[in-house]
């Protein structure tokens, strides 16, 4: 009867050990991806990987750079996934990312991956900015469509127009970087000037002008091009516009935080596998591997339109360019919430 006795409490204790034996794995993602991909990409890998569970945590691009930064003596992410190329290339500089070698690496464009040759960051696409124009919007206001970024700053734009503010959105830092590039400092300074005079604001997030525009709020949002193909998927009256001059563009890649985890290793391993880059598909018609780079519907011609970038200089001179925007340009920003 004693012996009976011992038993139980034996039976809950191998049970429990039990449990913990198969509990997956939890692996903490910081991502600038839009929250409409997230329960997808969770989905795939875990299906993939049904011993690992992502916790996403999951902000625009300049925040969660800050955070990234903040955190660099005791990080808290294992993995970096859906960041834009330059804030990768940035927090490897400051040792956040750390050089890896992923399963699959010779399949993905080498224009979306590091250039340096201990790698620590590798692009699962390529998105882009563009104009939103709301067609019914514009007709009532007799706004013309732009077709270069220069039309933009005729006058009878102004009070019309929204993009994203470059310190809070990888989107609008993008854009600021690419006028810089294409038309040089001083020219694109005088340029961003002009232009804002016609903003009637700056949004936090890179998806938010065109879905202003796509409800009316704006006739014009410099925004994502793939969150205006959605949105013109759905309806909306908008034509998704890639001016001449060249747009701003980055990779959204992936990189390695905790190099002692053998989890978040297979996280970055699957994220640039075929089955991850169908899934990206889905969203924008330039992948990491080529051959699964298949066209978007309503996406715009992107491949003329991409603006000469170089990342690196994006990434050095981010503080200086994102100080001098502030400074000149902050007061028309929104509140944040």
């Amino acid at each position: 009867m004693k012996n009976r006795w011992m038993l139980a409490p034996l039976a809950a204790i191998t049970a429990l050990s039990a449990t913990h034996a198969f509990a997956a794995e939890e692996l903490t993602v910081y991502s600038a991806f839009e929250t409409d991909m997230l329960a997808r990409f969770k989905s795939g890998f875990e299906k993939a990987n049904p011993d690992i569970k992502i916790k996403w945590v999951r902000d625009s691009t300049g925040i969660m750079t800050a955070k990234l930064l903040a955190e660099k003596d005791a990080p808290r992410a294992d993995v970096v996934w859906g960041l834009a190329g330059s804030s990768m290339a940035l927090l490897k500089e400051n040792g956040i990312l750390k050089p890896y070698s992923p399963k699959g690496l010779s399949d993905v464009r080498p224009s979306l991956v590091d250039p340096q040759s201990d790698k620590a960051w590798f692009g699962n696409d390529a998105f882009f900015n563009a104009v939103c124009y709301n067609e019914i919007v514009a007709k009532e206001l007799s706004l013309p469509k732009p077709k270069t970024w220069q039309d933009l700053l005729k006058p009878e734009y102004q009070g019309h127009i929204a993009m994203p503010n470059p310190a809070s959105s990888g989107t609008g830092y993008m854009q600021v970087s690419a006028w810089l590039q294409t038309m040089g400092d001083k020219a694109g300074w005088e340029y961003m000037t002009k232009l804002d005079k016609n903003i009637d604001h700056y949004t936090h997030s890179g998806s938010k002008p065109c879905v202003q525009a796509a409800q009316g709020e704006v006739a014009i949002g410099i925004s994502m091009a793939i969150r205006g193909a959605t949105l013109k998927s759905q309806g909306a009256p908008i034509d998704v516009i890639m001016p001449k001059g060249g747009v701003g563009w980055e990779a959204e890649a992936v990189g390695l935080v905790n190099a002692n985890s053998a989890a978040a290793k297979r996280l970055v391993d699957w994220s640039i596998s075929a089955d991850a880059n169908k899934l990206y598909n889905e969203f924008y018609p330039v992948v990491g591997r080529k051959a699964e780079s298949k066209p978007v519907p309503n996406y715009p011609d992107v491949e003329k339109a991409m603006a000469k970038l170089d990342f690196s200089k994006m990434a050095s001179s981010r503080k200086a360019v994102l100080k001098t925007w502030s400074e000149k340009f902050d007061s028309k920003s929104e509140p944040k919430s």
